[in-house]
């Protein structure tokens, strides 16, 4: 069992499909996102108390996901055709980018190392804004600039938001981690 973790690495994506009829999304295999720097992403929802008797007497909490950045040494391209919808001329290989499109929903798949073994999460519902463009010159040292995808994770109409691999995941499962975006079985019906 892992006592730390540390070290952002091998980040992914994969398109997500839109499920019909009230089925879920199906998602592409996921495609690597190199160049992994940092992460944060917050939580997202509330906690709403009622009040009895003179004190909290319910505590309503809401899960919306999460929101925030995705550091990369550079966005591929094929993320920026896959999801940012940007398009590639045929004949000049030049990318555009059109203010009429929606980008894609996707997976965002990565992993912590840890003193033990990685640790594996996937994000289901992520959708990225458009990345700014930033810049400066060099100096006497040659600094990498980097790029962000500002990202939120929304839970799926089945309310799955995040799953992540624990010490006891199966080889299988893990092993396969990036090989097709994980989806569990349907969770055991509330008692």
């Amino acid at each position: 069992m892992n006592k730390v973790k540390y070290n952002l690495r091998n980040a992914h994506y994969a398109v997500q499909t839109p499920g019909v009829d009230g089925e879920l999304p199906t998602f592409a295999a996921p495609v690597p996102i190199p160049g992994s720097v940092s992460l944060s992403l917050d939580a997202q929802g509330s906690e709403t108390p009622f009040y009895a008797d003179g004190l909290v007497y319910f505590m309503a909490v809401s899960n919306t996901g999460y929101s925030g950045d995705l550091e990369v040494a550079m966005i591929p391209d094929s993320f920026r055709k896959d999801v940012l919808m940007e398009v590639e001329d045929t004949t000049a290989k030049v990318l555009s980018e059109y203010s009429d499109v929606n980008t894609k929903n996707f997976a965002l798949l990565f992993e912590f190392q840890g003193d033990e073994k990685a640790i594996r999460h996937v994000l289901y519902n992520c959708k990225a804004a458009r990345p700014s463009i930033s810049g400066q010159t060099n100096t006497e040292n040659i600094e990498p600039q980097t790029d962000t995808l500002t990202i939120t994770a929304t839970p799926l109409s089945n309310y799955l938001t995040k799953s992540h691999t624990t010490a006891d995941t199966t080889s299988t499962t893990y092993d396969n981690w990036y090989q097709n975006v994980f989806i569990p079985a349907e969770r055991d019906a509330e008692e």
